[in-house]
C-alpha cells in the first residue's frame, strides 16, 4: 500500500466512486471472449495481449467522435475488422456491446461492496451506456446510490465532467475507487479528489499511464480490509 503512513479512515468520505469495467466487472475477460472466438471463425490468428493493446488504441479514438457507448464498441469492432481483413455483419458490429451482459464480475467484488456498503454510499462513475450498466449491476448484485455514466453525461472520461457530474451526484467527501489509470486515476488526481488504485493484473485493455494514486491495492478486497472504522 502507498501512504503506509496514512490510514483509510471511514469517517474521512461520506461516498465511493467506482469506475465498473476493470475495477469490479473483469471486462478484459469479457473483451476476449468476445473477440477471440469470433476474430477465429475469420481465420484472424492473434495473441491476447495484442487484441486488448489494439483495443486501448481504437476506444478513447472513438470515443472522441461522440455517441452511445454501443456505437463507440461498433466502430471499435469495425476497426478490428478493417485491420484484420473481414467484412463484419451487423450482428458482429453490434456483438461487442451486447456481450457485455456476460462479462463477469472479478471473485472478489460482490463480497468487498457488501463491505464498504457499511460505511460508505456507492456510486458507479462509468464510461457506458445505462442501459448497458444495468446487466452488470445485476452481476454484481448490489445497489449503487447513483450511477453516473457517460451515456447520460455526453462524453467519456477521462474528461473532467464525469467527475463534475458525479460530485454534483454524490455527497461528499469522496474517495475515487479505480483500475485505470488513463480513464480515472490521472484525471480524479488532477482534480484534486483522493482516489484509490486497484491494481489488478491487466493485459492492456486501458491505454497505460504514469499517475499517483493516494492509496494502492492489489485487490477490492484488500481495500475494503483496509477500511479503518
Amino acid at each position: 500500500m502507498s501512504n503506509a503512513d496514512r490510514v483509510i479512515k471511514a469517517a474521512d468520505y461520506k461516498s465511493l466512486t467506482f469506475d465498473c469495467y476493470g475495477t469490479l466487472i473483469d471486462w478484459e475477460t469479457g473483451i476476449l471472449g468476445y473477440l477471440q472466438p469470433l476474430l477465429q471463425s475469420y481465420y484472424a490468428n492473434v495473441i491476447d495481449e495484442w487484441v486488448l493493446t489494439y483495443f486501448s488504441e481504437l476506444e478513447p479514438a472513438a470515443q472522441a467522435e461522440g455517441g452511445s457507448y454501443a456505437e463507440v464498441l461498433s466502430r471499435v469492432m469495425q476497426s478490428f475488422a478493417t485491420r484484420l481483413g473481414f467484412t463484419p455483419t451487423d450482428d458482429v458490429l453490434a456483438g461487442l456491446a451486447d456481450s457485455i451482459q456476460y462479462w463477469p464480475a472479478f471473485a472478489d467484488s460482490h463480497h468487498a461492496l457488501r463491505q464498504l456498503e457499511q460505511h460508505f454510499d456507492l456510486a458507479i462513475v462509468s464510461n457506458v451506456d445505462t442501459d448497458l450498466f444495468a446487466h452488470s449491476q445485476q452481476t454484481l448484485g448490489v445497489a449503487f446510490s447513483h450511477v453516473i455514466t457517460a451515456g447520460d453525461v455526453g462524453v467519456y472520461k477521462p474528461d473532467r465532467a464525469m467527475f463534475d457530474a458525479a460530485a454534483a451526484a454524490v455527497e461528499g467527501p469522496i474517495l475515487h475507487v479505480a483500475q485505470s489509470r488513463f480513464h480515472d486515476i490521472l484525471p480524479a488526481t488532477e482534480l484534486g479528489w483522493d482516489t484509490v488504485w486497484i491494481n489488478r493484473p491487466s493485459r492492456g485493455a486501458a491505454r497505460p499511464v504514469e499517475a499517483n494514486p493516494t492509496w494502492t491495492f492489489d485487490s477490492l478486497q484488500a481495500f475494503a480490509d483496509a477500511i479503518e472504522t
